[in-house]
């Protein structure tokens, strides 16, 4: 698996965090590990992005871009409104090559979920994956309305003949309500595809060093962390 795409079921459910979890278990397990943003939205020229985030919890990795674009809005939108031109599928697989012949994995992060338009031709990050023969990592939200939302992502990624390895949730609480307890078996029913982690809420703000060290335990073997589903699911399920 020397990419990795990683989208989400939306904005806002953890995905650079996850990003970052799976990029410190692969560097944890002796791996080079690459972080791409696809197209960064919403930060100044001099402000940190999604990759540099990642960069910052797991530790050594390579972190870049292929665009930034200052408003907080879909990639392709925000071009446009900037007068800048657009990022392509084409130049993000192209980036993701050239990172795949330096480093043992390269983790290309989305923005926002699976169909947010890059261009005016409508290229999104499933373009980009299909081009790279890549598998798709979703992340997902732990509480109500995400069961919809992953069905969706998985149905069209299996339409356009894409790898869903499986699913990790991205913010997974403290007390969790009674939906999030029975989306622990839901989920993966809905993917079609396995659990294969899930966070803590606050992640993200845990010290570097306590990030590093917790984040193969948030995560399954295929990720190269520890996590048991089954486990998981009969402490936390209902």
């Amino acid at each position: 698996m020397p990419v990795l795409v990683i989208t989400g079921t939306g904005t806002e459910v953890g995905k650079t965090v996850v990003t970052a979890a799976v990029a410190a278990a692969s560097l944890a397990g002796g791996r080079s590990v690459a972080v791409l943003k696809a197209a960064q939205t919403g930060v100044r020229p001099d402000e940190p992005g999604d990759a540099q985030e990642v960069a910052r919890l797991a530790g050594a990795v390579t972190a870049a871009e292929v665009a930034r674009y200052p408003e907080p809005l879909a990639p392709g939108t925000a071009a446009r409104r900037a007068g800048r031109a657009p990022v392509h599928p084409e130049e993000v697989a192209e980036a993701a090559d050239k990172l795949a012949t330096e480093h043992d994995l390269v983790l290309v992060e989305g923005a926002g979920g699976l169909l947010v338009r890059f261009d005016a031709a409508g290229g999104t990050l499933a373009d980009v994956a299909a081009l790279l023969g890549a598998p798709v990592l979703l992340v997902a939200s732990a509480g109500l309305g995400t069961l919809n939302t992953t069905e969706l992502t998985a149905r069209e990624l299996r339409s356009r003949g894409l790898e869903l390895p499986g699913v990790v949730i991205g913010n997974w609480p403290g007390t969790p309500d009674l939906a999030a307890r029975c989306n622990l078996a839901d989920l993966p029913e809905v993917a079609g595809a396995p659990l294969l982690g899930a966070l803590p809420a606050g992640a993200a703000s845990l010290p570097p060093a306590a990030f590093r060290s917790a984040a193969p335990h948030w995560l399954a073997p295929r990720l190269e962390g520890t996590w048991d589903a089954e486990a998981f699911r009969a402490r936390e399920g209902p």
